[in-house]
């Protein structure tokens, strides 16, 4: 009996001859449209992604996908595996979006890293897989408040510039980064002042405050944790600033570099009182009880003019139950702007406690907050208050409330105050996670590979 070969393989079989066996091959059995599908790409804006565990409006990540000869919107993303399923599934992913521009957001289940395997399927069934790197932070208080500025770990100083944006400050590098303050994620704009102001090394801004179009940053002027003189440290300069919100954009203005030493030579000229000559000496540590290290910069209630120098360090006198203190400068402003010689008021002892100025920002109507933390160089085990005050000397503050501590990080910067005699006012304060253990490695967040994995959480609290 012959045997009977259907017509369309026939049809293949005599075409072999010609070169065109790929067809027979091919066969009948082969979904249609297979032979003529090219396989589609899909690639990552980050490859890498943070999260946390309860948090809302997480960083996300856009995943660009296509495919030759194929409408973008007949692509499917989905996410095929994960190599953590404690930290997150599968089913945790979501993909939002039509066309060749797709949005995925990952909602955390626990603390770790994972990596998540993201594939696109297009015409003819081909495919095409790609990697997320995924890191999740625990769970915080308040996780609906929480906002995570990622990019940097170690904000330090902060500065509201209209529209819910506010440029941030880094302790850890010279780089100031604008953020939206509404929504988690990376940098809208970042400007690297090292070149500007002539540092090669940190100038460990820790303050900050805007008159105007200007906005005035302050190193901390102490010496770096192994007790050594960095001159970089010893940096005050300003930045001007043009438009606002998303459109801000900044330039440098001037840059002086003598306030640490002409606060030695005053201190000294005045008996010695705070110690600010011992506590400058090499090897002597910043963050000590008798150490030598401001944090906080704001003007005197109504005025442009005068500043306050707000210390970490030292407290007064130098042990438990000591006063913050605050060194006013009254030419603050001639002397960023023309090198004039600093001149210093009268000196200013709060009570807070116990504790040291780690922040002070104060709002039109001269209604000031202060963030009030240890001396010490803990991640967040020492307690933190926050304290509201009139600006005026022999006026004593009064605490708002306590910090809580039991999340990573120490509280480090006020966005800006609002107005504390309309009720249920609320207050953005942001961390500073260097020194914390986000994702549970042992790898404190400063030293994470990548700079998508590190944050700094903001925080909203009722203030009135």
């Amino acid at each position: 009996m012959p045997l009977h070969i259907p017509r369309a393989r026939r049809a293949a079989v005599t075409a072999a001859a010609g070169g065109l066996l790929t067809l027979a091959v091919l066969g009948s059995n082969f979904p249609a449209g297979a032979a003529g599908s090219a396989t589609p790409t899909i690639k990552l804006s980050a490859a890498y992604l943070s999260g946390a565990v309860g948090a809302a409006g997480d960083p996300t990540v856009t995943v660009n996908v296509a495919q030759s000869g194929a409408d973008a919107s007949a692509l499917t993303v989905t996410a095929s595996a994960s190599s953590k399923t404690s930290v997150a599934q599968t089913a945790d992913v979501t993909v939002s979006g039509t066309g060749a521009s797709r949005t995925v957001s990952v909602a955390a289940r626990g603390r770790g890293y994972t990596d998540l395997t993201l594939k696109v399927t297009g015409s003819g069934g081909t495919s095409a897989t790609t990697k997320l790197h995924y890191a999740a932070s625990a769970a915080v208080s308040n996780a609906a408040d929480a906002r995570y500025f990622t990019g940097s770990s170690d904000a330090s100083a902060a500065v509201d510039v209209g529209g819910g944006y506010v440029v941030v400050a880094d302790d850890e590098s010279n780089v100031l980064r604008l953020y939206d303050g509404s929504v988690s994620g990376a940098p809208v704009k970042t400007w690297d002042m090292s070149s500007k102001v002539g540092a090669d090394k940190e100038i460990d801004i820790e303050g900050a405050t805007r008159v105007g179009n200007l906005i005035y940053w302050t190193g901390s002027l102490g010496n770096n944790k192994d007790g050594e003189y960095k001159a970089d440290r010893n940096t005050v300069f300003t930045t001007t600033v043009s438009g606002s919100g998303a459109s801000t954009e900044l330039s440098y203005a001037h840059a002086y570099k003598k306030l640490r030493d002409e606060l030695v030579d005053w201190d000294e000229d005045n008996g010695d009182r705070y110690g600010f000559d011992a506590g400058t000496e090499d090897g002597q540590v910043p963050k000590q009880i008798d150490g030598f290290n401001v944090e906080g910069l704001e003007f005197a209630p109504g005025s442009t003019s005068t500043a306050y120098l707000g210390f970490r360090a030292p407290l007064v006198p130098p042990k438990d139950g000591g006063k913050g203190l605050i060194v006013p400068v009254t030419n603050f402003d001639k002397v960023l702007a023309s090198g004039a010689a600093p001149v210093f008021g009268t000196p200013i002892e709060l009570d807070l406690g116990g504790l040291a100025v780690r922040d002070i920002r104060k709002n039109s109507a001269d209604q000031y907050l202060i963030v009030a933390g240890s001396w010490a160089a803990d991640d967040n085990s020492d307690p933190y208050a926050l304290y509201q005050w009139d600006g005026v000397a022999g006026h004593a503050p009064v605490k708002r409330l306590d910090l809580p501590t039991s999340d990573p990080g120490g509280w480090e910067s006020v966005v800006s105050v609002p107005d504390l005699a309309t009720s249920g006012a609320r207050v953005q304060l942001i961390t500073d996670d260097g020194s914390a253990d986000l994702y549970g490695d042992g790898t404190e967040a400063k030293d994470l590979d990548h700079d998508e994995w590190k944050k700094s959480r903001a925080a909203l609290f009722t203030v009135s």
